[in-house]
């Protein structure tokens, strides 16, 4: 248990952390792979131009300032947590984390602003918050490998198939090559992946855009102009090859409800819907579907979706591309904006809205939602990548 002057003088960095925390965890994570490079292939890189050192600030700031009251940190020690496990992230990972953060504090603020008690206080929080985060891990990994099809640590996997969906996003199938069952997971969630590029190790999580079958599991993935592990997928990766694949994981997850249903995205950020949708449409709820692309090019499963309302009265599904595109009742052009989700969304406001895609487009849509009046308790959002602010 953290003691009352430990709470007090990390209570009393909060200053700090909201003048420079960006600064501090930029350094943090220079420390953190100069000393254990042996975390790299645990960091999508190209997040480490800033996004990274954002998000990291954003949650150091969060935690010292709800020091004496950490249930107010609500959903994010469980999307930490869904994160980690879904990387594999163990507990003798987190030492390496600390000294780096530690000698971070130390060499960004100066010894005289973190003094011998300053460094103390910040060890015993960087403690507490460990054993949390290992707790948590543990029982998701307990709970992992007593599921049904499920394990701990990596799982061969072969590509069963590879099927490009749009210019930018193609599919990928993966079956278990010792032919056993797998794991079920919950619509919403992601998976991780552990490939080697170029002779370095690299992992990363890919929504899971298809429901459970307790046989395979496919991810659809946007090529990225300079993801090296995407660009691998769509350039190197072919029907027959092995990954390596670990346990489903992930906290945006559809909850069950009998409210009507509203699933929003823009661009890649369809994929976790898919399976929202076939779990909905199975349970017999009212889903509206709405979708924002650059152009149909772009814009993968559409034919899928469109299929699946023909054949379910229930769904209303909406399309708007910024660039062109068809503009009558059930699609536009442009942007998504609060004129165009009151013409779409049901009559009732007393709806379940999931949304999802590129941070200014989630923001545009949390303002929407907002201001038609849908409660922000049944308002539910995911970033890919670092977790930013809306």
């Amino acid at each position: 248990m953290l003691s009352a002057p430990h709470r007090a003088i990390v209570s009393a960095t909060v200053p700090l952390l909201e003048a420079g925390g960006e600064a501090l965890t930029r350094h943090f994570y220079l420390t953190l792979f100069r000393d254990f490079p042996q975390v790299l292939p645990y960091f999508n890189q190209a997040n480490q131009e800033g996004g990274q050192q954002r998000a990291l600030a954003a949650a150091v700031l969060a935690y010292a300032r709800n020091i004496d009251r950490l249930e107010a940190l609500g959903p994010l020690v469980a999307t930490i947590v869904n994160k980690h496990v879904s990387l594999q992230i163990l507990p003798e990972h987190y030492p390496m984390v600390g000294a780096s953060l530690l000698k971070a504090i130390r060499e960004v603020l100066g010894e005289a602003v973190a003094t011998d008690a300053v460094i103390e206080a910040w060890g015993a929080a960087y403690g507490q918050l460990a054993d949390i985060l290992s707790g948590a891990e543990g029982q998701l990994y307990a709970a992992q490998k007593a599921a049904a099809g499920g394990w701990n640590g990596a799982r061969s996997f072969v590509v069963q198939s590879k099927t490009v969906e749009s210019d930018e996003i193609t599919s990928f199938v993966f079956a278990p090559i010792d032919g056993a069952p797998v794991m079920a997971h919950a619509p919403g969630q992601y998976i991780g992946l552990a490939v080697s590029v170029d002779g370095s190790a690299q992992r990363r999580q890919y929504s899971l855009s298809a429901a459970a079958n307790g046989a395979t599991y496919r991810i659809s993935v946007k090529r990225e102009a300079h993801g090296k592990v995407s660009g691998f997928l769509h350039g190197q990766v072919a029907a027959g090859d092995l990954v390596a694949l670990f346990a489903p994981a992930g906290a945006f997850v559809l909850a069950d409800s009998d409210k009507p249903l509203v699933l929003i995205s823009g661009g890649v950020g369809i994929t976790p819907t898919l399976a929202m949708l076939e779990a909905a449409l199975a349970a017999g709820r009212e889903v509206v579907f709405i979708h924002a692309a650059r152009n149909g090019q772009v814009h993968a499963f559409g034919q899928h979706v469109d299929a699946l309302a023909r054949s379910h009265p229930r769904l209303q599904r909406h399309y708007c591309y910024e660039q062109g595109g068809p503009a009558d009742a059930d699609h536009a052009s442009g942007y998504i904006d609060a004129a165009l989700l009151a013409r779409w969304l049901p009559a009732t406001r007393d709806v379940d809205a999931y949304f999802l895609g590129p941070l200014p487009f989630m923001q545009a849509i949390k303002r929407s939602l907002a201001a038609l009046g849908v409660p922000a308790a049944q308002t539910h959002y995911e970033f890919f990548g670092p977790a930013g602010v809306l």
